[in-house]
């Protein structure tokens, strides 16, 4: 059995919910064969996909929207990068197509997944191959919202995207009008793969759960000064950029370590609107303190879900950066219900029952 993954390069939380899901198909199904088709680093996919075995071919095939950091976009930007790659993609497909093509044993089941670019779909259809959407918005939903030249982009994300088989939307999901039938998802997240007391013994971490945070801002990070950690004490923070371990009251996660694998010891995690953070931390039991984002239609919708389901606080952008965090005050509680959190498992399955069907 043979999955072919096409994840964005638009930050680091596709990839780690699309490894959410093949880490529970190779549970299921040890025999499967994977190939991470993204633009996404090695190494990122080497810490990520852990006890996966895959082989990566390193293809970009979306843009996403251009970003200054993690909070920023550029239209502009966006649009002459989007008519750079639109250049490069036929002959993209033409490669990768004739190389799977290659890699794909005689008669043996197939099923491209797609988290989320639309491109995947002209990959899909050269092949002939039956292909799955897995997300919790498109790219078309993002360009509508910023509009201007964004808008022909996003009618044509749109086509692309109704080509597909079946949609499998994760929660605090955006408009999806994509016409073809949807799975609704729980929770999708990687487990953390150590127990906590290991890891605090490797990071010598003696901070007390309850006055423990994790900061982390995603692939793109937020430059951010060290001094406003040391504002807090009473706290100890595990950081994902290096530069911020200059603070006293700061350790530096391992490069083979991923946020989750942190989780356990934080109470709280420090971050940006993400779907894949956000997953991770209301699976672990964390609170979320969240700086909000604006221009970018997901953070409206990841924002609403957050004081849905979870323990938060919102903190605009200059609050943060002056170091108001509140952290001396209880988050504000959920108004619902918890959500799922087995996203990831149930993908599992609708992936695997496509591969059943492909012959």
């Amino acid at each position: 059995m043979l999955v072919v993954a096409c994840i964005s390069s638009h930050g680091f939380g596709h990839g780690a919910r699309v490894a959410a899901v093949l880490q529970a198909l190779a549970a299921r199904q040890p025999a499967c064969r994977f190939v991470l088709s993204t633009a996404l680093p090695a190494a990122f996919l080497r810490r990520t996909f852990v006890g996966l075995n895959y082989e990566h071919r390193s293809c970009q095939w979306d843009v996403g929207v251009v970003q200054a950091d993690a909070l920023g976009s550029d239209p502009e930007a966006t649009v002459q990068a989007l008519e750079r790659l639109e250049q490069q993609l036929p002959q993209q497909i033409e490669a990768e197509a004739r190389w799977l093509e290659h890699w794909r044993q005689a008669h043996e089941p197939v099923v491209i997944v797609a988290d989320v670019p639309p491109a995947a779909a002209r990959l899909a259809e050269r092949l002939g191959w039956p292909l799955l959407w897995h997300g919790n918005f498109g790219w078309d939903s993002i360009y509508a919202d910023l509009g201007g030249p964004l808008q022909d982009w996003a009618q044509s994300s749109l086509a692309d995207y109704r080509r597909g088989q079946t949609l499998l939307r994760c929660p605090f999901a955006l408009p999806m009008p994509w016409d073809v039938p949807v799975q609704p998802l729980g929770l999708g997240a990687s487990e953390p793969r150590f127990q906590p007391e290991c890891i605090a013994e490797r990071l010598n971490w003696r901070g007390l759960r309850q006055r423990s945070a994790l900061l982390c801002f995603g692939g793109l990070g937020l430059p951010l000064d060290p001094a406003l950690l040391q504002s807090w004490p009473d706290w100890q923070f595990l950081v994902v950029n290096e530069a911020l371990a200059q603070a006293a009251n700061a350790t530096w996660l391992a490069e083979d370590l991923r946020p989750v694998d942190v989780m356990p010891l934080c109470s709280v995690v420090i971050t940006k609107p993400g779907y894949s953070t956000f997953a991770e931390a209301l699976s672990q039991d964390c609170g979320l303190v969240v700086v909000e984002r604006s221009g970018f239609a997901e953070a409206e919708v990841l924002q609403k879900g957050l004081q849905q389901h979870g323990f938060h606080r919102l903190l605009t952008r200059r609050a943060f950066e002056q170091g108001q965090w509140l952290l001396d005050q209880p988050l504000a509680p959920p108004q619902g219900l918890p959500l799922p959190t087995d996203g990831a498992a149930s993908a599992s399955e609708w992936v695997f029952a496509a591969l059943s069907q492909s012959r």
